[in-house]
């Protein structure tokens, strides 16, 4: 067999050289036209092959694509809350625990001894200085006047008379009658009836007013608490318990505490003259109690805090503060000018540093680095990064990167979806 192909290859090679008989040709006719056909089979295989592959894959895109519709349509974007950016001015408080007390707190007490006839204040009643609260039986401080006043009548005869017998001694002395002895003792006897007048007169303005004393009268303005005794027991001027106490409400102010750093800028507004507005909140921050000034501040620092006192005062109109009350209390320090506002929930930080997601016209968000310029309570001035306008995603933020699709839903609906934070 190899010398077959060696001389056809060589005949191959030289056309003219004369065929070699006796050997058989390895490309008949045959043979030729059944290479040809599984040559075209395979071609055509190959072919069909490569035509399902390329059918298959695009039913596989077309596949693909309809899943992702169908999944875009059951879920359009992730339920978030949002907030928009606002241009305004932003206050900024201190903001501390304070108490409320009362500028005058009087305990009622009596200062003649009786019984108590009249109880003329109701429980809780305002009262005015003057106003009759207790009487206190008066006769016997009566009959004490009477007396006194008696004693006075008594006393001014006799003076009378030491006038009269002076008078005549000194016309008998002139003329040399008496002797002077007896003329200085008329003088002296004068001198001790006009002592025992004053004496008298002074024991019935006494009487008067231990009289006066038994009309027990409010010595302030204010809220008269729960009495303390009721009528027909008797009482005495060393009685510590007293009869009611009297509390002044209008106005009323609060002491409260704050750091020895933020001193220097309360004092340096006071010396300008400002007067810094006191808020008074409740205890949960959720209602605002009332409005005042600050009126003062303590001399010195407590060392073992490092803190100070401050003294606001109240107007108390609506009676809302009550001496002893806890209170929040806010003092307006400063206030920035035209800026803008985000809620506090919208600002996220990162490695990089602070930025927002903004929702853009197309429903997704973009994450946009921002400068936070202050901050007070849940709202956050920023210098720059947003527009006025804009709205700044505030719950939901745990779900969201650049180019996530969003539903803008109201805070409680995107709170139920389990997105933490809240907005405005």
């Amino acid at each position: 067999m190899k010398l077959d192909l060696v001389i056809k290859a060589k005949g191959m090679m030289d056309s003219s050289a004369p065929p070699v008989t006796g050997v058989k040709d390895v490309y008949s006719p045959q043979e030729t036209g059944l290479s040809r056909r599984w040559i075209t089979l395979a071609i055509m295989s190959i072919l069909l092959v490569i035509a399902g592959y390329f059918v298959l894959t695009r039913i596989e895109t077309a596949r693909t694509a309809s899943a992702k519709a169908a999944a875009a349509a059951n879920h359009p974007g992730v339920p978030v809350a949002a907030a928009p950016v606002k241009r305004g001015d932003l206050n900024r408080y201190l903001s501390a625990i304070g108490t409320v007390t009362a500028f005058n707190t009087v305990t009622v007490k009596t200062r003649v001894d009786g019984q108590i006839v009249n109880v003329a204040f109701k429980e809780g009643q305002t009262v005015h200085q003057g106003d009759l609260l207790v009487e206190i039986d008066p006769h016997p401080y009566q009959a004490a006047l009477g007396q006194a006043q008696g004693t006075l009548a008594k006393d001014q005869a006799t003076l009378a008379n030491a006038k009269i017998t002076l008078e005549r001694d000194r016309m008998l002395f002139q003329q040399g009658v008496i002797a002077a002895q007896d003329y200085d003792n008329q003088q002296a006897v004068v001198g001790q009836s006009v002592g025992t007048v004053e004496s008298d007169r002074a024991n019935i303005a006494a009487a008067k007013v231990q009289l006066d004393y038994t009309r027990i009268t409010a010595p302030i303005t204010g809220r008269i608490g729960l009495r303390l005794v009721d009528q027909g027991n008797i009482v005495h001027a060393a009685d510590t318990a007293g009869l009611a106490v009297i509390t002044q409400l209008q106005p009323i102010a609060a002491d409260f505490s704050i750091p020895e750093d933020n001193l220097p800028q309360v004092s340096k507004d006071m010396r300008n003259g400002q007067t810094l507005p006191v808020a008074a909140w409740d205890r949960e921050l959720k209602t605002q109690l009332a409005t005042g000034t600050l009126e003062t501040f303590d001399s010195q620092i407590d060392p073992s805090t490092g803190t100070i006192k401050l003294k606001a005062v109240f107007p108390n109109a609506d009676y809302s503060l009550f001496p002893n009350q806890f209170v929040n209390i806010k003092v307006l320090v400063d206030t920035k000018r035209d800026t803008l506002l985000v809620p506090a929930a919208a600002v996220q930080r990162n490695p990089q540093g602070t930025f927002v997601y903004v929702v853009k016209p197309n429903h997704t968000v973009e994450a946009r680095p921002v400068a936070i310029g202050a901050t007070q309570g849940d709202v956050i001035a920023l210098d720059s990064g947003v527009s006025p306008g804009e709205m700044l995603v505030t719950d939901g933020l745990d779900k969201l990167q650049s180019g996530t699709k969003v539903i803008v839903q109201p805070a409680q609906v995107a709170a139920k979806e389990g997105a933490p934070g809240s907005g405005l």
